[in-house]
């Protein structure tokens, strides 16, 4: 669950205003789509293969996606505040 919060976190700091509710959206429907597509994925290979073979194959796999995620999106390890980057901090509203 901190995953959760971090990332729906993150999502809400560093979009554009005029952009939030779309992404957003788009977040919750492809987190939604792949926690059914992963349940499907598991239960087939749990019956190919066995319960255990499918529980080591799923945690390979979660770590390999995670070495390669931190490959492909540097940027993401590198968050360590909830501050937005310099080419997305906004300008002051002006009045």
């Amino acid at each position: 669950m901190f995953g959760v919060y971090v990332r729906g976190s993150l999502i809400q700091l560093h979009t554009p205003d005029a952009k939030r509710g779309r992404v957003g959206a788009v977040s919750q429907m492809t987190i939604s789509a792949s926690n059914e597509l992963g349940d499907a994925l598991s239960g087939g290979l749990a019956v190919l293969v066995g319960p255990i073979a499918a529980i080591v194959a799923g945690g390979a796999g979660a770590i390999v996606v995670t070495g390669l995620w931190s490959r492909l999106f540097p940027q993401l390890g590198a968050a360590k505040t909830f501050d937005p980057p310099e080419d997305l901090q906004r300008e002051p509203a002006k009045e």
